[in-house]
């Protein structure tokens, strides 16, 4: 059954936040970490991967990310420092 993931990354701790969504986690955090396209997250350096939920339909993580991207700033930052209070950065977890 495939997976889809809602994340969010940041430049640094209490920096710039990134909202996404996508099928394969650890590829597109690595296309993150290696600026493959001229972007948001390139401009501004949002390399660390500091938070994701799973879901088992498009649909659903496509509704949360819409819905996390309407949240207020410290609403997103209380939810990471709920799981991820150093905001360490969870992407070598995911090669694992």
């Amino acid at each position: 059954m495939k997976q889809y993931y809602v994340y969010l990354m940041a430049s640094k701790r209490g920096g710039v936040l990134y909202v996404g969504v996508t099928n394969h986690l650890a590829r597109r955090t690595s296309e993150h970490k290696v600026a493959a396209t001229k972007s948001f997250t390139q401009k501004y350096w949002v390399r660390r991967l500091v938070y994701f939920e799973v879901f088992d339909s498009p649909e659903e993580a496509i509704h949360r990310e819409k819905n996390l991207k309407a949240w207020q700033r410290a609403w997103k930052i209380r939810l990471i420092e709920e799981v991820n209070p150093t905001w360490r950065d969870l992407s070598p977890e995911l090669l694992v």
